[in-house]
């Protein structure tokens, strides 16, 4: 995953939570993930997109 400091505090506990959330199942499919922080953190569609993008980075 990239180092880059995501903006806003709910994005910020949307990466937080993917990554917790791989760490704890690694086969879970990141795509999901993004699609259930999205709505879990009621993120806007700019940062949803943002987090699409940082989990699709290797």
């Amino acid at each position: 995953m990239s180092n880059i400091q995501p903006q806003g505090e709910n994005l910020r506990k949307a990466v937080q939570w993917i990554s917790e959330e791989r760490q704890a199942k690694p086969d879970q499919n990141s795509i999901m993930l993004a699609e259930k922080a999205a709505i879990k953190f009621d993120l806007s569609p700019d940062d949803s997109e943002f987090l699409l993008r940082f989990v699709k980075e290797p």
